[in-house]
């Protein structure tokens, strides 16, 4: 019965626009500030991570993973963070390579489907804190990492790690990926691939002789841009390969500890595929819900102290343990 349907989720009449939804947080929102502090770890491949601490010396740590192209200082991952702030948690926000404001070492970087980097920093948040509880929160590309990581690990996951939750989850990569080439979505779309091959184009040094530099630049969409560089620095043999072997839709029934998935109906990239209605009648762990609105990563809310639904979300389901 974890399917929850289309919940309460009810925002003002300008946004239940899917594209007004969505664009309108990362622009316009303002939060209050969250203090970080910066760690940085040294990773045995030569590597680092950048990872943003906001201590309130709690005995419980939610660490939050963020879309494609983001990082710890999107206002969706600063949301959450203040509001497990304000019930004494710890937080946490991963950036993943090349995502701090500095580029990364090596020519690989991050991509939907790594989970080793989320794994190596829980286990060394473990050994290195006394949490009583450690909690997951993963928004887009974040999310479907944090589902993956959850199934690949099954039974074998620390026993530290309670919860978790997913916002706006292309759990089918594939299907996504066909979903932002549609015309309305073009705007999106070529704002992702400008940032992408901006850090290409400041890491031309260290890629120059393993992928085609001229092609990437002329990538027009993700099949394109994944094939020439995702696959072949990761170990695909193909952008179809890293999207079947990436997604987590496969790995939700292994996941063992409850999860709750939030998709809006009318999140512009998701497909059909994204929306595991029949999983979810029939598990104990996945939670779904499906609001008809909140667009891709929006949910717009109009609150007294600028908490957003799913925020609030996140807190009650965490505080349900």
């Amino acid at each position: 019965m974890p399917y929850l349907g289309t919940t309460n989720y009810r925002p003002s009449f300008l946004f239940r626009n899917k594209h007004w939804s969505t664009i309108y947080p990362s622009v316009f929102r303002k939060i209050p500030a969250v203090v970080y502090q910066r760690e940085r770890i040294e990773l045995l491949d030569g590597d680092f991570l950048d990872v943003d601490w906001s201590r309130k010396n709690g005995r419980k740590l939610v660490v939050v993973l963020h879309g494609l192209e983001g990082s710890a200082d999107r206002p969706y991952v600063r949301g959450v963070i203040n509001i497990m702030n304000e019930v004494g948690w710890d937080g946490l926000g991963l950036n993943f390579r090349g995502c701090s404001g500095e580029p990364n070492r090596l020519s690989r970087g991050y991509h939907s489907g790594e989970t080793g980097d989320l794994k190596l920093l829980l286990e060394k948040i473990i050994s290195e804190n006394d949490y009583e509880t450690i909690n997951l929160v993963g928004f887009s590309l974040g999310g479907n990492v944090t589902m993956k990581f959850l199934g690949e690990l099954g039974p074998d996951l620390s026993a530290l790690i309670k919860r978790a939750v997913g916002i706006s989850v292309p759990i089918d990569l594939y299907e996504s990926c066909l979903e932002i080439q549609r015309f309305h979505n073009r705007i999106y779309l070529n704002s992702f691939l400008k940032s992408l091959k901006e850090k290409v184009q400041l890491k031309e040094n260290v890629l120059v002789d393993q992928v085609d530099l001229e092609q990437i630049f002329k990538a027009k969409d993700f099949f394109e841009f994944d094939g020439l560089v995702t696959a072949p620095l990761h170990g695909f043999s193909s952008a179809s390969h890293y999207y079947k072997a990436s997604s987590s839709l496969p790995y939700l029934p292994k996941i063992t500890i409850p999860v709750l998935l939030i998709n809006a109906l009318n999140d512009t990239f998701l497909s059909e595929t994204s929306y595991p209605i029949e999983l979810a009648k029939s598990s104990k762990n996945i939670h779904l819900a499906t609001p008809k609105y909140g667009g891709h990563v929006g949910f717009v809310t109009r609150h007294p102290n600028n908490i957003y639904w799913t925020e609030e979300m996140v807190r009650d389901f965490f505080l349900q343990e």
